[in-house]
């Protein structure tokens, strides 16, 4: 095999987000459900046989460079050392999810270089120890592997697969994007949540895309008073917003299949974006 192409990466969005917690080596423990949705990124990948790994940033209108290192470069060097290849590769990668956004974009492009490059390189690694490397590279590239919804909990390493019913969204990433960091570091961050229960999440499922809350979003408005305005434009949709993981996006439930060109007020530079949630990972079974 000398190359894979259209390889999909795709964004997730958290229902909820609780912190229920906070570990003597300062991580956050969490709970959430993580929903695949059909707002993808897109890879190439091109066989190298002089071991290098390079990538040519094929973007779309509007998106950021990306840092030489960025997470699927990352993902593509651990692999090929921990299963001793001397093939090398090149990724072309076509960004779409907004960055700093709270969707998992460079989460979701490591955990689908992880996959393709093993088929590209003809290795195969344990479950477990595939596992590992995706959580050195990040807290949500375990996620991204798993192949469906998840239940998550932990610092987000312990992943069990969900069923959620077929739904539409609204996503609005508005300019500004936020820092994971600043938000975590934040004294009026809540951190002691109860714990919640998958049975829990599940009994009411007419109300499934209601439970809980972000416990992040208080501290983020601070931080970022677009997402707070963002939230209020939802709400003059006669929908209601909840902002997810760390980022700045914000997404509402329709019922209906919303025109965009009907919906006004919202800024130029906003990303809107109609989206559906996944059945399973494109990549599930790889």
């Amino acid at each position: 095999m000398k190359a894979l192409y259209d390889v999909l990466a795709p964004a997730k969005l958290n229902l909820f987000l609780h912190i229920t917690g906070r570990r003597p080596d300062g991580y956050h423990l969490l709970q959430s459900v993580f929903m695949l949705i059909d707002w993808c990124d897109t890879l190439h990948f091109e066989l190298r046989r002089d071991g290098q790994i390079s990538r040519s940033d094929l973007g779309a209108a509007g998106t950021e460079a990306l840092p030489a290192e960025d997470l699927a470069v990352r993902a593509a060097r651990a692999l090929q050392a921990a299963c001793g290849t001397t093939l090398g590769v090149h990724i072309g990668l076509e960004k779409r999810i907004p960055s700093q956004a709270g969707m998992g974009g460079g989460s979701s492009d490591a955990a689908s270089c992880l996959l393709a490059l093993q088929r590209l390189w003809g290795v195969h690694l344990p479950a477990e120890k595939l596992q590992a490397i995706a959580l050195s590279l990040g807290a949500d590239v375990p996620f991204f592997l798993c192949g469906s919804h998840a239940w998550v909990e932990g610092i987000g390493e312990q992943i069990t697969p969900i069923a959620l019913p077929a739904a539409r969204f609204l996503v609005v990433k508005p300019a500004l994007g936020l820092s994971t960091p600043a938000i975590f570091s934040s004294p009026a961050l809540k951190r002691d949540t109860e714990t919640a229960t998958i049975q829990g999440f599940a009994a009411n499922s007419d109300q499934i895309y209601k439970f809980g809350r972000n416990d992040l979003q208080p501290v983020a408005q601070s931080l970022c008073p677009q997402l707070g305005q963002s939230l209020d434009w939802l709400s003059a949709q006669h929908l209601q917003g909840r902002m997810t993981g760390s980022g700045s996006a914000v997404f509402a439930q329709t019922l209906h299949d919303t025109d965009l060109s009907d919906l006004p007020g919202a800024p130029g530079d906003w990303k809107i974006r109609k989206c559906s949630n996944l059945e399973a990972h494109p990549l599930a079974g790889w």
